[in-house]
Order: structure tokens, then sequence, then C-alpha cells
């Protein structure tokens, strides 16, 4: 039997971590060793709001357990509250080793009337958020040379979803960033990955029937956040699409280059077919939209449990 993966002395930071993903990685990490700040506004899906409690028990879950853990309540949507969240793992442990930005907000409405609050809102919190903690944090594991970044994108930022233009945009944003960092932090020991979950939380309640809610539990997500925050971990810049068991790299291709016989617009749409390339089976290529890769990753529960 291989060795279990561990954390002990290891320092993570993670956000938006008093409920739902973000609670079950902080358990899983602290459980097997790690010193955690536990950082959460305490606010509804939305953003609204806000309580010290949600993350403080979350911090009481894991000394309970045994673990240590320590509550941060400043915001990921501003330069000042991510350097403030990096300085509370230094001033509770001494350094940062990982980082993994889950905090998330909602803010749904068709894109011809969404407004500008509505965009900056979740780009704040979603795109701006990762960048103002993980680049503090960057910094500090640049000087130890070791680092293990893990970010959340979603179904919305790789394969679109209706009246979530702004959520999309930041998600798919954070695989951007992701794959710069990726190339940035290599030599100096820093992986950098992105997992697209799908898991019953507060914020997928109403988009997940009643069966699917109670299958895909945080708890079965984390298992490969560990794995991609943990020192074994070997790979870097990769996307995983992470339901219940079922796991799956998500990759960008390109199809095969065509010489145009001339350079005019009517050689592009009389060549489009050779352009485009081979046709890939729609599952492994794109979906319509979340909604349809929710009922395809339904039927795949279905076939698993016959």
């Amino acid at each position: 039997m291989s060795e279990k993966i561990s954390f002990d002395g290891r320092v993570a930071i993670i956000t938006g971590a008093g409920g739902g993903l973000g609670r079950s990685h902080a358990l899983l990490l602290a459980e097997r060793g790690a010193n955690i700040v536990v950082n959460d506004l305490g606010g509804d899906v939305h953003g609204n709001g806000g309580s010290d409690s949600a993350a403080q028990k979350v911090v009481d879950e894991i000394k309970a357990k045994g673990g240590n853990a320590v509550a941060n309540h400043d915001s990921v949507a501003t330069p000042e509250g991510g350097r403030a969240i990096v300085q509370s793992a230094v001033d509770a442990f001494g350094k940062v080793d990982i980082v993994i930005n889950n905090a998330g907000i909602l803010r749904d409405k068709a894109f011809h009337k969404m407004d500008v609050d509505m965009i900056n809102a979740v780009i704040d919190v979603h795109l701006k958020g990762a960048f103002f903690v993980t680049q503090p944090a960057f910094e500090i594991m640049r000087e130890q040379g070791y680092g293990r970044i893990v970010s959340t994108t979603s179904g919305t930022g790789l394969f679109g979803n209706f009246g979530q233009v702004n959520y999309g945009a930041a998600k798919a944003g954070l695989i951007g960033m992701t794959r710069t960092i990726s190339l940035e932090g290599a030599m100096h020991n820093i992986k950098a990955n992105v997992i697209a979950p799908i898991a019953g939380t507060r914020m997928t309640e109403d988009i997940l029937g009643p069966d699917l809610f109670a299958q895909l539990t945080p708890e079965s997500v984390s298992p490969i956040v560990a794995y991609l925050a943990s020192e074994e971990c070997d790979v870097t810049s990769y996307v995983y699409s992470v339901a219940g068991k079922r796991i799956a790299r998500v990759f960008q291709c390109e199809a095969p280059d065509y010489l145009l016989p001339e350079q005019t617009p009517e050689a592009v749409r009389d060549n489009l077919a050779a352009i485009n390339g081979p046709e890939v089976p729609k599952p492994f290529i794109e979906f319509a939209n979340l909604a349809e890769e929710t009922m395809l990753l339904a039927e795949s529960l279905g076939r698993a449990e016959n």
C-alpha cells in the first residue's frame, strides 16, 4: 500500500471556506496535517451581508478534530484584503505553501439585462480575488522555492451557460491566469492547476435536481484538490472537471492547419470545413451549456449505479 499524502508542516489558505467546497477542502487538508487559514466573509451567494461565524465554525470543527486553523474575514476582492489574508497566514504559521482559490458569488441575469454592478461584483470576487490573494502568496512561494495553487473554474467558464456572462468570463479568466502562473512558477517548484467542480452546494441547489444534489457532495471534490495541493503533485497548468467519482481532464486543442489558396474572406468561407478540421464527438469538445453537461453527468452516474 502506498504512503498517505501528508500535509504535515504545510500552511494552506482556503478562500470561501466557511461552507460548501471550501469547508470540505479545509477539513480534509487539516485532517492530514495542514495548518489552515479559513477565509470567509460569511455573506450569501450574491455577496450580500456578512458574518464572522461561518469561518469560525469551520475553525472550531478543525480544532475539535485535533487540527490547527485560524479564521480570516478579509475580502478577496481588494488588493488590501488579499494581502491581509496572506499576512494572517504568515502571522499565525510563518509562511504560505498552498493557496486554494474557492471564494465566489453569483449575480445571474440574461446578457442584455446585466448591469455593470453585476459584472464588477462577480469579476472582483472570482478573478481579481484570486489574483489579489495569489500574488502576495506567490512572492513568498518564490522565496521559499515551493508552492501549490489550486483555483476553481466552472463548467460555465469552460462551456458557457445561459444568464452567466459575468460568471463565465471570470471563470474563464482564471484558466488563463493559472496557465501563466504555472509558467512563471515552474523554476521555483510552484505548480498551479484548476478544477471545474459540480457539487451540491448553496450555489448549485437551484441547478441540480434533488437526486444529483445528494450524490454530488463537496467531499467528492476535495480528494483531487488535496492531491493538486500536495508535494506529490507532478502536474501543472492542468484543468480537471470533477463531480462525484467522475474526474476528467479538460484540455484545449488545435485542428491541423490549413493554407488558404488566397487571402480573401471568400476563401475562408469556401474552405471553412477544411479549416474547422475533423469532427470530434460533442461530449469531448463542447457542451451547449452547463445544463447539458449536468444531464450527461446524470446519465453517466446512472450507468455507474447499474
